[in-house]
């Protein structure tokens, strides 16, 4: 489960920002991912919780906001919405799609006192 890895990497992201910006709790974390990033939601909301225990961020509401997924066709020169990787083109059927969003995972907004 890659996902408690990933809560790992946000915990050391929201303790270096606290230092350098001087904040002491963290209240919310929204973060975007994409639905062709490979992390499963509900094991990440899982994660999210048992990591940030007895941390800065303990009791932290974790926010997700989904980005679809999107690629180029080289086939037919669109940009297509894409639900997984190596899904055929919606529009010519062809499956040279070069994905171009959706991928990501990032923290987006947090709210901190």
């Amino acid at each position: 489960m890659h996902e408690m890895s990933l809560c790992e990497d946000v915990l050391q992201i929201l303790e270096d920002n606290a230092k350098s910006q001087g904040y002491d709790r963290v209240k919310t974390v929204w973060l975007e991912i994409g639905a062709l990033s490979c992390v499963e939601l509900e094991a990440m909301r899982f994660c999210f919780d048992a990591v940030m225990r007895d941390t800065l961020a303990d009791q932290a509401r974790l926010e997700i906001i989904e980005v679809p997924g999107e690629a180029w066709c080289i086939q037919c020169s669109k940009t297509v919405p894409a639900k997984q990787r190596f899904d055929a083109c919606p529009e010519c059927g062809s499956y040279q799609l070069q994905v171009t969003g959706g991928d990501e995972m990032k923290i987006k907004e947090l709210e901190v006192e």
